[in-house]
């Protein structure tokens, strides 16, 4: 029996969710060939990108063999694609060995995912970007911890316990909100004030999360008061050297610690595929997520521009936008093999959800035009959830 071979690029939330959907709703056979998907990626393992906070405060691992995520079936390559050849249908890669190779495809699907932005280095701090930059983030904020207890001088100590979050987004929210919880931990149980602890989250904007109604953000702003995390608005850090933060409305804060959280960017490894791009690097794509330019190319998640041709609204980076995506792209390559009529892109439901430390989050969701807010043990549930369903994680499995 021939085959049909279907490329996922990329083992990120929108990749395995991409591949679990397709091999879902395809099945084995379709149209007489059967079905062989590939997913490649640089790792042999899907990064939960979404929780790199975590190894920043305890020894968490937030990594997933995809071999554990796809036991059967599937058919893992473990390299770097260096060109998509659209008009023969092939792409070039490099594999983890350094051997360069071709491989032929029916369909493609590119979900390269996004990088996290990282300021210039002389621009100092660390920026919170890979599970290696969270481990050194852990190791710093304890030293300085247990220096600070031995610490006789008042503005050294206060120092040492001060720690800065430069990007008040979706990361920097909830980096903040674990590091308060921990770091207060530790220093009560070494018998000190917690109060001590002083983290400070700076926010470019006016409000925290602005695609939200104001009084989400009261809402999220007061939670974080209460774990004793200070936001400051329409304010950047310049920069941090030698432990002196310079910020953009002229004054300076001293601390032991500053961590980036500046957000996404598109994957820059997208402008080597040879795929058409924006001006912001994003792939351009159709509304049944085809590749301009192309024929049975198509591409979704943080890498790809995907509008709602209804609304002209841009779809969110998130997980669930992710998931969302990678379900309807299943029905629209199974539409394009059967010459069906495949479904366009819809906007996902206005929801947004938050950790705000262990076992305490908040969720909002929009709906008959109302806005509903879950706090507290029930939206970490929620929170939680989001986390795991976008990873293929079921609850009963989880570590």
């Amino acid at each position: 029996m021939k085959e049909l071979t279907c490329i996922v690029i990329g083992g990120g939330y929108a990749g395995i969710n991409a591949i679990k959907s397709i091999q879902k709703l395809c099945k084995e056979v379709i149209g007489g060939r059967r079905l062989r998907l590939v997913l490649i990626d640089k790792n042999s393992y899907h990064l939960r990108k979404v929780l790199l906070f975590k190894p920043a405060v305890n020894k968490n691992e937030i990594t997933v063999p995809l071999t554990r995520l796809f036991p059967n079936g599937i058919e893992i390559v473990q390299a770097t694609v260096t060109k998509i050849n659209s008009n023969v249908k092939s792409i070039l890669y490099i594999d983890s060995n350094g051997n360069e190779d071709e491989m032929k495809y029916d369909l493609l699907v590119s979900a390269v995912g996004s990088v996290v932005k990282k300021p210039d280095s002389s621009k100092g701090g660390i920026a919170l970007s890979c599970v290696d930059d969270a481990v050194k983030i852990r190791h710093i904020w304890q030293t300085n911890v247990k220096k600070a207890l031995t610490e006789t001088n008042a503005i050294e100590r206060q120092r040492l316990c001060t720690i800065a979050v430069a990007g008040a987004g979706l990361s920097g929210i909830e980096t903040s909100a674990e590091l308060a919880y921990s770091v207060q931990e530790l220093v009560k149980q070494s018998g000190f004030d917690p109060s001590l602890v002083s983290i400070y989250l700076f926010n470019s904007k006016d409000r925290l999360f602005p695609n939200g109604p104001e009084k989400v953000s009261e809402k999220l702003e007061n939670k974080l008061l209460n774990l004793g995390i200070t936001v400051i608005h329409g304010t950047k850090v310049m920069k941090e050297k030698n432990g002196i933060l310079t910020l953009s409305n002229g004054e300076q804060l001293s601390a032991g610690l500053c961590i980036w959280t500046l957000g996404q960017i598109p994957n820059s490894h997208v402008n080597n595929l040879g795929l058409p791009t924006n001006s912001e690097g994003h792939v351009m794509v159709d509304e049944c997520y085809r590749v301009q330019g192309t024929q049975y190319v198509y591409s979704i998640g943080d890498c790809a521009r995907i509008v709602d041709p209804l609304t002209g609204l841009e779809d969110g980076k998130t997980c669930k936008e992710a998931i969302a995506q990678a379900e309807r792209l299943a029905k629209i390559l199974l539409a394009d093999l059967e010459g069906g009529r495949a479904p366009s892109h819809k906007s996902f439901v206005e929801f947004f959800c938050f950790g705000l430390g262990p076992r305490d989050g908040m969720a909002w969701v929009r709906k008959w035009g109302l806005d509903i807010i879950l706090t507290g043990k029930l939206g970490w549930q929620i929170r939680k959830w989001t986390w795991n369903s976008a990873s293929l994680i079921k609850e009963s499995n989880e570590n």
